[in-house]
């Protein structure tokens, strides 16, 4: 198996090659003209002066785009950041918007959320909205000059990641992918014994991620399924934690919970999976997720290393124990909603993005972060429909740009690719073996961006 692994590409190459793809902003000063589109160079000059300047700023003025639950969330997290002021708020229901911003004091509102990017008070804006906007409402903040701070997933699909990412870099705007959970301390204070070298260096580590009760069937269709919409956290976090690019990944996945939803497309007919992840030198981590935990929502991460362990335990209201003759154990049970439980990692997570926009540096989560995570979740779906390992170098398929904001996947190339090397049915399928590795022409994403 590993002869196998060290005969396929490692994702750091693979990582390399898609970095080609994200437009460097200094390849502007070399580009042609036409390569832009309908965006003229002197557009996303001044668009880029404008940026640049309103990096010069003691308060941030933030636009929010969605009233929904994350949308509230952010709110009350912005509200406990001294340099930010939120001044207005969009929702399609616009009752929503004005009931969050006579709630947060936030002096406007509006049904369009092209007023919030527009605003000229709106240095920043938020992007709560369902996944399926965002690609386009980052697009539209770049091309206004302004910095984006978004829920994940950037994109749906990796195309329209990589335009979207591109956009930000065109105009020289900040984008962040709020994968919050790297900001919750639990977490972080894992993540800090392992660069500190407290616990070694790290061997295994184990992640789990439990709802306490299942979404509804409308929230699922659609959602992208259970390792883009839930497991990506885990994912990124495994990443977060083993500070290298992973190579290979093994999933499955199952309906233990919620029959309704196995009528569902692809991974969205799952409510339980688990993922072995491979990383350079036969570190691994493992991950589970279950939408449905009855005693609560069960995060938890540990790490072996080769000087000892740390690990994390749940959150709860309270540190109140019960010691009786037939129970000893907390009094309460975990958080049982996510707002609850990464209510102090909301808030870093906006301290941190604030602080890089009001000081001029790097997003602490960068939009790359985000393409990276969706990179993991698509090859984990791949994993447990084909039950084998996937290794990373074969997503994407063909990626291909006719200019840095418009890309496409070239499927007629990829069917090609497949055809041509196409594997016997039991090496191609079997669980516990790479098999031949599929020959995805992702080195094409390469050749189809401009290069500094």
């Amino acid at each position: 198996l590993v002869r196998t692994l060290h005969h396929g590409q490692k994702l750091a190459k693979m990582m390399r090659t898609i970095s080609f793809a994200l437009l460097p902003t200094l390849a502007l000063a070399y580009m042609p003209s036409g390569f832009l589109g309908k965006t003229s160079t002197g557009r996303v000059a001044s668009r880029r002066a404008a940026a640049s300047s309103n990096l010069v700023m003691k308060e941030i003025g933030v636009g929010v785009i969605g009233a929904g639950r994350i949308g509230i969330v952010h709110l009350e997290a912005l509200a406990s950041c001294p340099d930010a002021k939120p001044v207005i708020i969009s929702n399609p229901t616009v009752s929503k918007a004005e009931n969050a911003a006579k709630k947060f004091n936030v002096p406007n509102w509006t049904g369009d959320d092209m007023e919030v990017i527009n605003h000229p008070d709106v240095d920043a804006v938020w992007i709560c909205s369902p996944s399926s906007f965002h690609a386009d409402q980052i697009k539209a903040c770049a091309a206004a000059g302004k910095h984006v701070f978004c829920e994940k997933p950037i994109a749906t699909d990796l195309p329209e990641t990589i335009e979207a990412i591109n956009a930000c870099k065109i105009a020289n705007v900040k984008l962040m992918t709020a994968l919050q959970r790297r900001f919750d301390p639990n977490f972080a204070r894992v993540r800090e014994a392992i660069v500190n070298n407290e616990v070694g260096s790290p061997i295994v580590a184990k992640l789990c991620s439990r709802d306490p009760a299942p979404p509804p069937f409308s929230y699922v269709e659609g959602s992208g399924g259970i390792f883009k919409d839930m497991a990506v956290h885990d994912l990124d976090m495994s990443r977060f934690l083993m500070g290298e690019e992973p190579e290979a990944i093994l999933a499955y996945g199952a309906c233990m919970i919620d029959k309704e939803i196995e009528k569902l497309p692809g991974a969205e007919a799952y409510d339980t999976a688990s993922v072995i992840i491979k990383y350079p030198g036969g570190k691994h981590a493992f991950i589970d997720v279950c939408r449905q935990a009855p005693y609560g929502y069960d995060q938890r991460a540990e790490v072996l290393g080769t000087k000892g362990m740390i690990q994390t335990d749940n959150m709860y209201p309270n540190t109140a124990r019960v010691f009786t003759n037939s129970f000893t154990g907390n009094a309460d049970m975990p958080f049982d909603f996510f707002m609850s439980r990464y209510k102090e990692a909301y808030i870093r997570e906006t301290e941190a993005f604030c602080k890089a926009l009001v000081n001029d540096e790097p997003s602490p989560c960068s939009g790359e972060d985000g393409l990276f995570a969706l990179i993991m979740a698509i090859a984990a779906e791949k994993s447990a429909a084909e039950g084998r390992w996937v290794e990373f170098s074969e997503i994407p398929e063909t990626i291909v740009c006719t200019d840095p904001l418009n890309c496409k996947i070239d499927f007629a190339d990829d069917k090609a690719a497949t055809e041509k090397e196409e594997e016997p049915a039991a090496e191609k399928r079997g669980f516990f073996g790479f098999g031949k590795k599929k020959a995805t022409a992702f080195s094409q994403a390469e050749s189809q961006v401009v290069k500094d």
